[in-house]
């Protein structure tokens, strides 16, 4: 899975294409506010390149303005990344540096990455926007789920499968899409959410779903450690609590 396949899958214009290499240099300049950030940019990027623009004019879906946001455009970009590179910081510094929300996409080591956040004007800095919540990530192992659920994937992916009211509506299709990839490798059921509160939800549920796996990994790593017996019978307890806990979790995905 590449770069170019997403592209091909989202089934944009000729029209949107503009596949131009970005100096590094400029997402250094704008969008890092710590000399470590700088270091992390620079040391962990090989290449960005600006794969496509999508503007009312290009895709014939309208901008969305309001008193908190403005999506006048929707940006496709990717970034190359050198081994070990913070890949996670360095996504979120790029949706900080560009004042459209972005459908990113980065590759390191052949695995390719697709980070999606919506944006918002900043209160007190005029003209500046900031992320609205955290970024939703997914990296596009086909191996985690079947072939018929990465094909539904894809092809949900397509621009004339998503709704297309406006910009903003366009992108969160986008975002939901990207959400229901996250939830079916925990479900094996693709599934995309019909409004906000069932995206936001399912994000909820997600988050909750990998907090209690870590807390179900903790809890039998101490039951085999652990001696005596009443003890042990204490943490078998809380492993089945847990336990319950993470089925309803699933359940609500």
């Amino acid at each position: 899975m590449t770069a170019q396949d997403i592209v091909l899958a989202l089934g944009l214009p000729d029209g949107c294409r503009l596949d131009q290499r970005v100096p590094k240099k400029l997402l250094v300049e704008n969008g890092a506010p710590t000399a470590a950030d700088k270091r992390d940019i620079n040391e962990g990027i090989e290449e960005i390149q600006w794969l496509a623009t999508l503007k009312p004019s290009t895709i014939g879906v309208a901008e969305f303005r309001d008193e908190t946001r403005e999506y006048l455009e929707i940006a496709v970009l990717h970034i190359i990344l050198r081994e070990n590179a913070k890949i996670a910081r360095i996504a979120e510094l790029t949706h900080r540096a560009v004042p459209y929300p972005l459908v990113l996409l980065l590759t390191m080591n052949d695995a390719l990455t697709i980070s999606m956040v919506h944006i918002r004007w900043a209160q007190n800095e005029t003209g500046k926007v900031v992320l609205d919540g955290e970024p939703v990530a997914a990296t596009l192992n086909w191996q985690s789920v079947t072939p018929d659920i990465f094909q539904a994937f894809l092809q949900a992916l397509s621009i004339i499968r998503q709704p297309r009211t406006n910009l903003k509506v366009l992108y969160h299709g986008w975002l939901d899409t990207l959400v229901a990839f996250q939830a079916v490798q925990i479900t094996g059921v693709f599934a995309q959410g019909k409004t906000g509160e069932q995206l936001v939800a399912r994000r909820k549920s997600l988050l909750a779903c990998r907090e209690l796996e870590q807390q179900i990994a903790a809890l039998r790593a101490a039951a085999t450690k652990e001696k005596q017996l009443a003890r042990q019978v204490e943490l078998n307890l809380e492993l089945k609590r847990v336990q319950s806990e993470l089925a309803a979790a699933k359940e609500r995905l």
